[in-house]
């Protein structure tokens, strides 16, 4: 049986802690059901993307509380995980995260349909298929950025799930691999997959060099080329084309929008998080004033009281957030606390008390003179 957590968002984002009443419930293999309007023009506009050891439930749960309507992803789930390990778990999300794409790692087309039912069964919005991970893990278990070299065995898996589900399949890639700088490998990839039945590619404008780079390596030192996706969206207009890689601003978004559907944030939207809070007025055209970034806090320390009821660690939580207040003042003293380890151990929530303080406290231009003003997040990282 899976299993979805559904959490209520505090109303008005208020500074409530009243621990939220968080129900289970449910949902049976034949109850495939869309929870968002995928068929909205553009409701891929702004992405985030699929990060291991970062887009959890908890860092989703955080983003989605800057932003309505940003489309998120799920951490990568093998198929190995869905089908032999605990799919409850693995298949886990917030009711308020929608809409929400789970990617799933794999290359065994009967697997991917399986996992694909239960997927749809949970109640996501999408399929995202992994063709761009280059880390090595993927590599022995031949898929990731692999795949990219064998685009007749990408289209079998495509069309198993598209056979399977009816919620919509995408397949998030690279321009190459190695050291290939054809743009016909790309579009040829493209093309065999689209008509496989994949309408929605999200493409990084990097090549994945396999054998020499490692994933932090893949995310930085291959040269960008963004012209490569922009004629993708050329060559194959009928397709929903979604740039990702080294984006950082609005303008730079708005610049790209101008060639293709829709762009995917990185490690971006996790190091800037108030990034994503201008995005449902910028580009989704909504008229819901932006909220003050104390009001973000308020509620996800809501949302923190009801994990912690469950058995969630504090630590878990917060160390998504600690982007919150970056580039404001107090910012440093602010996340400083809130990595204490010690203190988050406890679980006693009180903590952000303690941080808030620090924050607004006269002595934070101290912080100035700190040669480490920087959080740091996990190390495995793509996007």
């Amino acid at each position: 049986m899976i299993i979805a957590i559904h959490l209520s968002l505090p109303t008005g984002l208020t500074k409530n802690r009243t621990m939220q009443k968080n129900t289970r419930h449910p949902i049976h293999p034949d109850e495939a059901s869309c929870q968002y309007p995928v068929e909205a023009k553009n409701c891929r506009r702004i992405c985030v993307a699929p990060m291991m050891n970062w887009t959890d439930r908890h860092c989703r749960y955080f983003h989605r509380l800057l932003t309505r309507h940003t489309w998120l992803y799920t951490e990568m789930v093998t198929t190995e995980a869905l089908l032999r390990g605990n799919a409850a778990q693995c298949l886990a999300f917030n009711e308020e995260e929608h809409p929400l794409a789970l990617q799933l790692g794999g290359s065994d087309p009967g697997e991917l349909a399986r996992c694909a039912k239960l997927v749809a069964a949970a109640h996501y919005d999408e399929i995202n298929l992994n063709c761009g991970c280059p880390s090595g893990r993927m590599q022995r278990g031949a898929f990731g950025a692999r795949l990219m070299a064998q685009p007749e065995r990408v289209a079998d898996c495509v069309r198993a799930m598209c056979n399977a589900v009816s919620i919509p399949v995408s397949v998030k890639h690279r321009i190459g691999i190695n050291d290939g700088t054809d743009y016909a490998f790309v579009r040829d990839f493209v093309g065999t997959v689209a008509s496989a039945g994949c309408h929605i590619f999200i493409v990084h404008a990097r090549n994945a060099i396999l054998e020499e780079f490692g994933p932090k390596e893949n995310s930085n030192v291959p040269p960008l080329r963004y012209d490569y996706v922009h004629r993708l969206k050329c060559d194959f207009p009928e397709l929903e084309i979604i740039l990702n890689g080294g984006i950082q601003t609005i303008e730079q978004i708005e610049e790209h929008l101008t060639h293709v559907d829709g762009i995917m944030l990185g490690r971006q939207a996790y190091y800037q998080p108030w990034l994503l809070a201008g995005m449902d007025g910028h580009f989704y055209q909504t008229s819901t004033p932006l909220p003050q970034r104390t009001e973000i806090e308020a509620a996800f320390i809501a949302y923190a009281e009801g994990e912690l009821a469950r058995g969630t660690d504090l630590s878990a939580m917060t160390r998504h957030i600690l982007g919150l207040y970056q580039d404001m003042p107090g910012a440093y003293s602010w996340r400083r606390i809130l990595s204490d380890q010690r203190k988050l151990a406890t679980g006693d929530l009180r903590i952000f008390d303690e941080a808030r303080d620090h924050r607004l406290s006269p002595a934070v231009f101290t912080e100035r003179n700190a040669l480490t003003n920087r959080h740091t997040a996990p190390r495995n990282q793509t996007d």
